[in-house]
């Protein structure tokens, strides 16, 4: 670069220099002519001149004052020539008289002229003046002139100094053209022609061609720069560059930000009917003081803004629809969701209506003309729509709800003025409708694997807008979630049902009848689902009673099947007559097996179960209790103190592996054992310590009985929306007075049957029972003998007085007894079938020294009593 700026300056000086050579040759010859012609022409009008002309030897009196003229002008010549040319005068002697060459008749035509000669003598600038006579004729011609080497010696004496001159230039303009690229790439960083063109056509292109105005204004407040997006959003005039933007027709505010030079960020300032944001930075330290501004029309922004705020808000909706709809598994209310999400942000008006399949819990069946409606909402209560529980129809095709469940997608009415099918479906409905104020309608069917279940209709009454295409697509997305929503708590209703009506069959309908409790319960599902936990009340020989609690992990009907095994499995085992303890351990073997066969299935298995078994005895007020994993009993004193007795906790059935233990508790008469799942205590939004605080409280309130103690403990301990089912039994003891019971010591001796007999049979008087003393005694005497024939000491009997006449034969052998049919040849071998055919019921139980044989009879004679023969037998089967 620098080289191409020294060749054109180098250039420049020369053509310079020769510029001003040919100039001061040019300047010589005018100045030669000039001289010339000064010289002629005042030797031609010197005084006398005519006179010495006239004279009769001009040459001698004219010689002298040309020559001395000559000298005076500093001219080379001066010749004195006659009209004709001929010399009379010249600085060459012996050229006068000798006829002059050149344009002589020019002259004597009375013409001054200057030329440049060449020829004899020599070469020269000259100028030839005629002389006038007084007349104006011309008498004579004057001739003076310089030669043109002595020219050219003028010029060749200006050389040096024009040359001088040019190289002092050519110094000159070199290092300027030095110092000026230095500055320039300095100021450049270093860019060059092609990148510094490149830049400005790219700052060109961004400048005009991109859809933002931008100014640059100087420190002094004038507008430097500014593009053709700022000129048109502006309507700034021509050449406004330079001038101060107060001068630039602004209004007061937007002249006031861009003379402030202050920051500001998306300021909304007015520009005739333009809204626009402005934005302004300050150019330091990037460039000289000042400030550069961009301005955005924000009129089409907010155009683009409502349109981008409208999809947010639906986009908004369908996210919360997704999240609010479907909370519940009930039909009814996905129902009531999908109306509340719905008001007010997209319809004023909102009714759902399903089949009446739908709502059982049901596949949809039959006709699609005929829903119920389940839920309506809207931004008023007033409104002429049928309420819910309506049955509606759709019965003319044309209407845009039986049109949206044919075509299967959503319907839009613009105007329901014209709706000529919704209006014939119900004139009447239709015109109070219309006066209410509804205008438009979008009517979408709930449609879930093709399958219809309802229809959900958005209306606008408030809102002046009718429905836009856009809102179908809502619409649709909206009554798509609830459908799935509305199938999944269809689904979940069929199967709640089926699952609480299999548990409902499994749990006891009515409690046993018995003497020795008085029992109240209550069962409550959970609202997830059915879970497993059960209850029973189990009479036991001996005027005792079995309290039973359960809990199946999980829910449905795999959980509601299960406990129904384990309730019968209960039951079977409780006939055995073991203590809590090793029915427990059958109870964890059976669990065991059951895991293990479900396992073998591919199935999740049972993943355990719970359980707490209690034997309560009225006789000693003792109760036996043995609980595998499940929460201990509550114990209320009939002064209303609460206690959680200390039982062993023992894993919970199905583990395996480990023995159970229990725990013997004296029951004060009329005190209440509070049996109950872990639902009742445990929540997900409180730990079981809050739960059992709370049941301490409810629990905590003397003379209540067992039913109302369930209420107590339901309002104050239950949640509101319980996670798991609950089960709670109550139970207030009984004691036998000591007058029910009567009890003798047998010694192993035969001859002491008679007596016990004799005792046993004054103690029956005394009940006045003495309709069935003989009955009684003669089953006394059958098992007492067989007790001392095949059994071991001690030998106890024990008559018990309660709701039926209970004998009990103890003994320390645990031989087991079983009836047989005796043949006819048979001496023996017939009493236990004589007490079998004599009770009600019979059976053995086994204790920690022996066993007990009991007994149970009516307290009073029935018919087949009588018909039985009673025949005397010595020895009975054993």
């Amino acid at each position: 670069m620098f080289a191409l700026q020294g060749l054109i300056v180098a250039l420049l000086v020369v053509a310079a220099a020769l510029a001003l050579v040919l100039q001061a040759q040019r300047d010589s010859t005018q100045n030669a002519r000039d001289r010339s012609l000064v010289a002629a022409e005042s030797f031609a009008h010197a005084p006398g001149i005519v006179e010495a002309l006239k004279s009769p030897d001009p040459t001698a009196v004219l010689q002298p004052q040309a020559e001395g003229a000559r000298r005076a002008s500093g001219v080379d010549f001066i010749a004195v020539m006659s009209t004709d040319g001929i010399r009379y005068t010249d600085s060459e002697p012996e050229l006068i008289g000798k006829r002059a060459a050149g344009d002589i008749e020019r002259a004597a035509a009375g013409e001054s002229f200057t030329e440049v000669f060449e020829g004899a003598p020599n070469d020269a600038v000259r100028a030839i003046a005629p002389v006038f006579d007084t007349d104006g004729s011309v008498v004579g011609l004057v001739s003076s002139g310089i030669e043109v080497e002595n020219v050219a010696d003028a010029v060749d004496r200006q050389l040096p100094i024009l040359f001088g001159a040019a190289a002092g230039a050519l110094v000159l303009a070199t290092a300027g053209s030095a110092l000026v690229n230095r500055r320039l790439r300095r100021q450049t960083h270093g860019l060059g022609p092609a990148e510094m063109t490149r830049m400005y056509e790219h700052q060109d292109a961004v400048l005009h061609a991109v859809r933002e105005g931008v100014l640059i204004v100087g420190a002094d407040h004038r507008l430097l720069l500014v593009n053709d997006e700022a000129r048109r959003l502006l309507e700034l005039p021509e050449g406004a560059e330079g001038r101060h933007v107060r001068e630039l027709g602004l209004d007061e505010d937007t002249a006031e930000l861009l003379a402030s030079g202050r920051a500001a960020t998306d300021e909304v300032r007015l520009a005739g009917d333009r809204l626009l944001a402005v934005n302004v930075r300050p150019t330091a330290p990037f460039g000289r003081p000042g400030s550069v501004a961009t301005l955005r029309d924000s009129t089409e922004l907010r155009a683009l803004a409502g349109r981008a705020e409208a999809a947010q808000r639906r986009l908004r909706l369908l996210y919360e629809a997704g999240v609010r709809i479907g909370t519940t598994l009930d039909v009814a209310r996905t129902a009531e969701e999908l109306a509340e999400i719905a008001v007010p942000r997209f319809a004023d008006f909102v009714t759902v209506e399903l089949l009446d399949p739908v709502l059982r819990g049901e596949e949809p069946s039959g006709a699609y003309t005929e829903m119920r409606r389940t839920a309506i909402r809207g931004i008023r209560e007033d409104s002429p729509l049928q309420p819910v529980g309506d049955l509606i129809r759709f019965l003319v095709p044309t209407t845009p709800m039986a049109a949206a469940l044919t075509g299967g997608h959503a319907v839009l009415v613009t105007d329901l003025s014209v709706a000529a099918g919704w209006r014939a479906q119900d004139p009447e409905g239709a015109e109070q409708a219309l006066d209410y104020g509804f205008h438009s309608l979008v009517a979408a069917p709930l449609q879930a694997r093709g399958v219809i279940l309802g229809m959900a209709n958005f209306w606008r009454a408030e809102h002046p807008e009718p429905f836009a295409e856009d809102d179908v697509s809502v619409a649709e997305e909206l009554a798509a979630r609830a459908a799935v929503a509305i199938d999944n708590a269809r689904r979940y209703t069929r199967e709640h049902t089926m699952a609480v009506t299999l548990q409902r069959s499994l749990l006891p309908r009515t409690l046993p009848e018995q003497d020795a409790l008085e029992v109240a319960h209550r069962y409550l599902p959970a609202l997830a689902g059915v879970g497993g936990d059960w209850f029973d009340v189990i009479p036991l020989p001996g005027a005792r009673v079995a309290l039973v609690v359960g809990d199946v992990v999980g829910h449905g009907l795999h959980a509601a099947a299960t406990m129904g095994r384990l309730r019968t499995a209960v039951h079977n085992f409780s006939t055995l007559d073991l203590p809590p303890e090793e029915l427990l351990g059958h109870l964890d073997e059976l669990v065991v097996r059951i895991d293990r066969d479900e396992a073998s299935r591919d199935s999740d298995g049972i993943a355990g179960a719970t359980c707490l078994y209690a034997i309560y005895d009225p006789v000693s007020g003792c109760c036996a209790v043995a609980r595998a994993g499940h929460p201990g009993p509550a114990l209320v004193h009939p002064d209303g103190s609460v206690a959680f007795p200390d039982v062993p906790a023992c894993l919970p059935l199905g583990v395996g592996g480990m023995p159970f233990e229990s725990a013997e508790l004296l029951l004060p008469e009329a005190s209440r054992l509070v049996l109950f799942t872990d639902g009742l205590v445990e929540d997900r939004a409180r730990d079981i310590d809050t739960g059992l605080g709370l049941l301490r409280g409810a629990l905590a309130r003397p003379g209540r009985s067992p039913e109302e103690t369930c209420t107590d403990v339901l309002e104050a301990v239950l949640s509101p929306h319980p996670g798991d089912d609950v089960a709670l039994l109550v139970a207030r003891t009984r004691r036998l007075e000591a007058g029910q019971v009567a009890d003798w010591d047998v010694p192993a001796d035969p001859a002491a049957v008679s007596r016990v007999r004799a005792e046993a049979s004054r103690q029956l008087a005394d009940w006045a029972l003495d309709d069935i003393a003989f009955t009684a005694e003669l089953v006394l005497s059958e098992l007492l003998t067989n007790a001392i024939r095949y059994g071991a000491e001690p030998i106890h009997v024990r008559f018990i007085r309660d709701g039926s006449l209970i004998c009990e034969v103890s003994d320390g052998s645990s031989t087991a007894p079983h009836l047989r049919y005796a043949a006819t040849t048979d001496e023996g071998g017939r009493g236990l079938f004589l007490v079998a055919q004599l009770t009600e019921r019979w059976g053995t139980r086994y204790t920690e020294r022996g066993k007990v044989i009991w007994s149970e009879q009516p307290l009073t004679a029935g018919a087949g009593e009588a018909a039985i023969p009673v025949p005397v037998l010595d020895d009975l089967a054993w």
